[in-house]
């Protein structure tokens, strides 16, 4: 059969650089650093004390009391995202075909903070069951496809994703997929993610994931650098309204870049670590690249994972080497995470906006951060290194990888007829 195209046609975003698409863009191109001192709960008392929250967030500027009983953090941050996403595709305004249209939407973690909080509740208790109906509705992680659809009366495909931190990358495949087949118009797409408490912290110092520079934590997200020491936690939501073209075209939609690739594989190595070779890594580039039918050389930038742990950097750079040969140095390379953090099952829809920007705009945001490179990594790459560059981008690819050996990447590619 003839596959379908898809396209962007919205974007929405709440994240430690702004909560809309346009601080968040911004912030991109100007380099910013999301990382604060935690303020969501007292971490004195943890290895690491700094993190990329959401600023300036009141949710009672967004829900009601009654709504506010039902959302853990990051379903809020999910339902925020997607209206935004819906606002800007003009859908909202749109007669739809309501079978048509469905929500694949992911969280590594879920609900945290509520599992955090009643279960601590429970513990300080006498013992007795008396536990809100509402947990488990807002813990698990597949509610925030749930409140998107129940919102927006969408009732088509419609369920959550879960491969750490490639789950809102394999949001937008599976969303992508779906429509290639025919099997809806319209889904909203993306992930969300609100892990910053003292389990969240605690759970990832306890594995030495993160880095533990308190004193620099500005810059503490440095990916490539020799100094790196683990990623910077961030939190918030990233929404992509995927369409199929001609129901695009018809309503006059505009599009922001066509999905033409999509790529998935398994390390099949170790629970957290990569392989030293890269070897899923590279595996997950080429299966994108063969299901866009595109060569490597048509590539012009790649948003890779670039979390900042030691092992990580290494791994997907050699990878983007075997997979790209000599074309590896002719691309622009960053990591968006160094301004960002690592918003885990979120990171992914964040950072295909973040490589529609760089289609749309001709910036390539930077690596920030990076002041001595690893003697490890090849320093002919080009990692776009502190400061935005300037580039005519056709097409670009994205990565993500998570716990467990999950590998996912997208192509995007500037739309044309």
């Amino acid at each position: 059969m003839e596959l379908k195209r898809v396209v962007v046609t919205g974007l929405g975003a709440i994240t430690p650089l702004g909560n809309t698409v346009a601080e968040y863009w911004d912030g991109l191109a100007n380099g910013k650093s999301g990382s604060e001192a935690i303020t969501l709960f007292n971490a004195e008392k943890h290895k690491t004390q700094f993190a990329c929250e959401v600023k300036g967030y009141d949710p009672k500027d967004h829900f009601d009391r009654k709504e506010l009983r039902m959302l853990d953090r990051f379903a809020q941050f999910a339902l925020i995202a997607a209206e935004q996403a819906m606002t800007d595709s003009g859908l909202e305004d749109k007669k739809l075909n309501h079978d048509r249209a469905g929500v694949i939407f992911g969280s590594g973690i879920g609900g945290l903070i509520t599992f955090q909080e009643v279960v601590s509740d429970y513990a300080r208790g006498d013992g007795s069951p008396r536990i809100t109906p509402y947990f488990i509705p807002k813990m698990i992680s597949d509610i925030a496809a749930g409140q998107i659809s129940i919102k927006y009366n969408f009732r088509g495909p419609n369920f959550g994703i879960v491969s750490a931190c490639a789950t809102s990358t394999n949001a937008i495949i599976d969303a992508t997929t779906y429509i290639r087949l025919g099997k809806a118009d319209i889904i909203i797409s993306g992930g969300a993610e609100a892990s910053i408490c003292e389990v969240g912290i605690g759970g990832f110092n306890s594995m030495q994931a993160m880095s533990t520079k308190n004193d620099e934590y500005k810059t503490a997200s440095r990916p490539f650098d020799v100094s790196r020491d683990g990623f910077v936690m961030g939190e918030g939501s990233g929404a992509l309204i995927l369409e199929e073209l001609e129901h695009a075209k018809k309503r006059g939609a505009k599009i922001y870049a066509e999905v033409v690739g999509t790529g998935m594989s398994a390390d099949a190595y170790h629970l957290t670590a990569p392989h030293p070779d890269g070897i899923g890594a590279a595996l997950v580039m080429r299966n994108a690249l063969e299901d866009a039918n595109m060569a490597p050389e048509e590539i012009d930038y790649i948003n890779v994972h670039g979390t900042a742990t030691p092992r990580g950097d290494i791994s997907e750079t050699k990878a983007l080497k075997t997979v790209f040969g000599d074309h590896a140095y002719k691309l622009n390379i960053s990591s968006t995470k160094s301004m960002t953090g690592h918003l885990l099952g979120a990171t992914g829809a964040l950072e295909a906006m973040a490589t529609i920007f760089a289609i749309n705009r001709g910036i390539i945001p930077p690596t920030i951060n990076l002041k001595n490179l690893d003697p490890e990594i090849d320093p002919k790459l080009n990692l776009t290194p502190n400061k935005a560059q300037k580039r005519e981008v056709r097409a670009a690819l994205s990565n993500t990888f998570g716990f467990g050996g999950h590998n996912a990447s997208v192509i995007l590619k500037k739309f044309t007829e």
